[in-house]
């Protein structure tokens, strides 16, 4: 090939320009490579983000739940306390009304006073009237001392409610408390998964900045690409076209050749000479022997 051929010098711009363009195409892909490495390293960090939330959230709500059946427990528990001090200002009522129907007496008085009547009932002889009176005498105190038991009675309940109710508010407390310790756990879990989440935004977007550029980078790498095929097609075509060429010029070269030979071997026989027996063969060939 000759650089001086307008074809060959053309070709050796083509080869020129193809190899620029494949060094170019190859550092694209390269660099496109590396975009996409960046933006799965990122995805894998988003993945395992993603997971530690969903932990999160699973702690949180497992927490959650624990709140709302600690919720229930201090509502019964204060229901419960509500009803048992309705209870109490209902028996003291009744303790009140009793109050107002005994005597300021103490109950042993009483009792020592209805022992010394039902004694003498017992052990004296009384007449039916004498009796009567004693009676009379005894009724009044023994219903005292009913109403006396009645309300030791009351004010054992009044007491065994308050020392339920005092219970059930330290119940409640510590309810609330648990609650509280709970509620604020859970809103840590939750402050983590609102960190997590700005994390994975701002991951996100990187790896949509990194899928980008490698979308990018391979769309101009596939352009070069394209091109490289389009300039191999026009130095296949030239090539072709410098043979074709090449061929004609050695045809037109023989035929001189063919023609100078040709001519001196006529020549020789116009003078008589004697032929070599290539220039015997070759006139032979074309008929002119």
């Amino acid at each position: 090939m000759k650089t001086s051929d307008p074809l060959g010098e053309k070709i050796e711009e083509l080869d020129k320009e193809l190899t620029i363009i494949r060094e170019e195409r190859d550092k694209l892909t390269a660099e496109a490579k590396k975009w996409a490495e960046k933006r799965d390293s990122l995805n894998q960090q988003i993945r395992e983000l993603r997971r530690g939330v969903a932990d999160l959230k699973g702690k949180r709500d497992a927490l959650n739940e624990k709140v709302q059946q600690l919720k229930g427990l201090r509502e019964r528990a204060e229901i419960e306390r509500k009803e048992k001090r309705g209870k109490i200002l209902k028996l003291k009522e009744d303790l009140k009304t009793l109050l107002e129907r005994i005597s300021p007496k103490d109950a042993q008085r009483i009792q020592r006073e209805a022992e010394k009547i039902e004694w003498k009932i017992q052990t004296s002889s009384l007449t039916v009237e004498e009796e009567k009176i004693l009676i009379d005498q005894l009724k009044p105190l023994e219903a005292q001392l009913l109403t006396h038991k009645k309300m030791t009675k009351l004010r054992e309940e009044i007491s065994k409610l308050q020392r339920e109710s005092g219970e059930l508010k330290n119940e409640a407390g510590m309810y609330h408390e648990k609650l509280s310790e709970l509620a604020k756990e859970s809103q840590g879990f939750h402050g983590e998964m609102l960190e997590t989440f700005d994390k994975i935004r701002v991951l996100q977007g990187k790896a949509d900045e990194a899928h980008q550029k490698y979308v990018e980078m391979r769309q101009k790498a596939e352009g070069l690409h394209q091109r490289s095929i389009e300039i191999l097609e026009q130095i296949r075509l030239l090539r072709q076209r410098l043979q074709q060429v090449e061929e004609e010029r050695q045809a037109k070269r023989q035929a001189e050749l063919h023609k100078e030979m040709e001519e001196k071997a006529l020549e020789k026989l116009k003078r008589g000479e004697k032929l070599t027996w290539e220039e015997f063969k070759f006139l032979t060939e074309r008929g002119l022997l």
